[in-house]
This record gives structure tokens, sequence and C-alpha cells, in this order.
């Protein structure tokens, strides 16, 4: 680990990076759907299904970000500014959008941002502890269609 990374605190920045380049793609295609030919509310619930997919692709984020945010000081600052802020940036754009376009009842957008991201990544993170209650986890594709379901009616 010293040799490759030099302290315990670089290897944890060194995945933050790693973490932060691999949604550099959702991202992109997040800030992409201001400018779509959708409508307001459209672009939302397509935000929400590239959220959903890189969730259902790489489910371990989530429980990294679970823990990684219990943090307090630099470390949750490091972890805000690399991999919260650039996606909430456009999404709740694109939120207020759709609500100033009367395309989504009105709330407030970050509360409607943090708990859409939290019960996305943390069912789809989570889903060892779900899969006592429910198959859904041991069938990805109609797993990821309900959770898409869920979290669309949630906009209602």
């Amino acid at each position: 680990m010293a040799h490759h990374f030099g302290s315990k605190e670089e290897l944890w920045i060194a995945v933050v990076e790693q973490i932060a380049g691999t949604a550099v793609p959702m991202i992109e295609a997040t800030r992409k759907l201001q400018s779509s030919n959708l409508g307001p509310r459209e672009r939302v619930e397509r935000a929400l299904t590239i959220f959903i997919d890189r969730v259902f692709t790489d489910p371990d984020v989530g429980l990294f970000f679970s823990t990684a945010a219990t943090e307090q000081g630099e470390r949750l600052n490091v972890l805000t500014e690399r991999l919260v802020r650039p996606h909430h940036d456009v999404f709740v754009l694109l939120l207020i959008d759709a609500m100033d376009s009367s395309n989504l009842k009105r709330n407030d957008p970050e509360l409607i941002y943090w708990m859409l991201m939290n019960a996305i990544s943390k069912t789809v993170s989570y889903s060892h502890v779900i899969a006592p209650f429910s198959s859904l986890p041991q069938r990805p594709k109609e797993f990821r269609k309900a959770v898409l379901g869920v979290a669309l009616s949630m906009l209602a």
C-alpha cells in the first residue's frame, strides 16, 4: 500500500477518484438531457433511468458511499465535491425545470434529489438485506424495472 499510494489516506482518495471517474459518463449523459428534445418531466425520468442503470452496474459504490458518508471534515468535503456535487448539480436543474414548467409537482428539489438518490442506491446496494423478504434481488431485470417504477411513482 505504501509503495503504490503512500498512505491509507491517499488510497482512500484514489478510490474516490476512481469512482468519480467511472461516474463521468452518467453525469455527462444527465447534463446532455438539459438540451434534449424531451419534455421537462421526461428529462427527469430519463435521468433517473441513467442513475438506476449506473447503480445496478456497480452496486458496491452505494455501499462505499454509505460508509464514507459518515466521515466528517476533509474526507466528507472530498466525497461531496468529487462524488456528489457533479451529479447533484445537473440533476437538480432538471428537477427545477420540470417544476417550473408544471410538469412535476412543486416540492423542495433538494429533498427530492436526496430522497430519490438514497432510496435507489441503498435499495440496490443492500439487496442482500431485501432478499429474505423479496425474490426481486435474485431477478436483476425485474428488480431494476421495479426500482425504476417505484422511483418514478415517487415523482407523482
